[in-house]
């Protein structure tokens, strides 16, 4: 089964680097995005880069009085599960483990013992659902493998971030 192109495959380096922005700001306008990219681009760069992925259908915009602000279309959270499994597949082999190893290997000792406590109870759910695989854990199954057989070890979301705690 091969690898699902992932939904940022077709973006340049700074169209990617706009989406960046978008998704950690959640929405901003052109001149706020500017403001946050490396290399000081022209206004009307900026702006048409931004057309240009409107036209691509990666984002849209909302008038604001004479203002354009321009939001991502794709959820963050589906963003990130597309980039996370993209990462797992191309460095780690596909393998969920080789990347948790590889993230927490010398990390470990800087987190917080509720971060520790978290990524215990997001094992114990992931074993939980792998002992009745009829059943969900208890977290949304949208972050769970792909592979209905578990072959496959991509699809690792872990636990949402601070502000996708807010939105919930």
């Amino acid at each position: 089964m091969g690898m699902q192109t992932p939904w940022h495959s077709g973006l340049s380096r700074r169209e990617r680097q706009i989406m960046d922005i978008l998704f950690r700001l959640g929405r901003a306008t052109a001149s706020v995005v500017r403001a946050e990219l490396a290399g000081d681009p022209s206004s009307s760069t900026v702006r048409t880069q931004l057309r240009i992925l409107e036209q691509k259908g990666h984002v849209r915009h909302e008038e604001e009085g004479l203002r354009y602000v321009y939001r991502p279309v794709t959820p963050r959270r589906a963003a990130r599960r597309s980039a996370l499994r993209h990462l797992v597949e191309t460095f780690f082999d596909g393998s969920a483990e080789q990347a948790v190893t590889a993230l927490l290997g010398g990390e470990a000792r800087h987190l917080t013992e509720p971060e520790l406590e978290r990524i215990a109870r997001i094992v114990s759910e992931a074993r939980s659902a792998q002992r009745s695989p009829g059943q969900s854990a208890s977290r949304s199954g949208a972050d769970g493998p792909d592979a209905t057989d578990g072959s496959r070890k991509v699809g690792i979301a872990g636990a949402p971030d601070a502000r996708e705690r807010e939105e919930m």
